[in-house]
């Protein structure tokens, strides 16, 4: 069993949720402090990545299911627009998709300062690159990709599992949403593999010409 609670990790911890609660001074060091505990975490729980596995898989076929949805809806929206596009309009339409907005019933962690945490590591102002979703960069139309070439499923192998144990993850079809998460976002990889529900946006900007 995999302990998420020793001393280093629960010391960061706390420090972050000082800090964050701490506005407006929390800012300029607390991405800091996560990264820390990001690394602290990786460190722990890659190590022993078999343990985690089964969640990894089941996380990462949940958001390619989540992306999938949002590609449908999103590409049904911008084919719902194509009148306004006809008279000229000026139409840009984007999609977004990010982890649930509460945090993960199934983590093994669990907790009253859990859902405070989970805000924190879900603030734009510590997450910069998450600010457009999971998935960068986020669905845009016009000019949109495919969906496969939208989660990285085109680019050989297809699989991003950069980072991992090649061995254990050669086969997930990991997609660049998990990437982007796992490599370059403050979330530690326990953070994420544990959620199952996702929340998905679509916005419409229409430009329109006055005559």
């Amino acid at each position: 069993m995999i302990d998420l609670r020793d001393y280093d990790i629960v010391v960061v911890e706390e420090q972050i949720l000082r800090m964050y609660n701490d506005f407006p001074f929390r800012k300029p060091a607390c991405p800091e402090l996560l990264k820390c505990r990001k690394r602290i975490i990786n460190n722990k729980v890659l190590a022993h990545l078999e343990e985690i596995l089964p969640d990894l898989i089941e996380f990462n076929d949940a958001m390619t299911a989540a992306l999938r949805e949002l590609y449908v809806r999103a590409k049904t929206a911008w084919e719902n627009l194509g009148k306004l596009r006809d008279l000229g309009e000026s139409v840009e339409l984007t999609a977004k998709c990010y982890l649930s907005y509460n945090y993960p019933e199934l983590h093994p962690v669990q907790g009253d300062d859990r859902e405070d945490l989970w805000d924190a590591l879900c603030d734009f102002d510590f997450n910069p690159l998450y600010r457009d979703g999971v998935n960068r960069p986020s669905l845009s139309y016009p000019g949109c990709l495919s969906f496969d070439e939208w989660i990285g499923m085109t680019c050989p192998p297809p699989n991003w599992n950069e980072g991992l144990d090649r061995v254990l993850t050669k086969d997930l079809h990991l997609t660049i949403a998990f990437h982007n998460l796992f490599e370059h976002m403050n979330f530690a990889i326990t953070d994420f593999i544990y959620v199952r529900h996702f929340e998905t946006e679509i916005n419409v900007e229409i430009d329109k010409k006055l005559v």
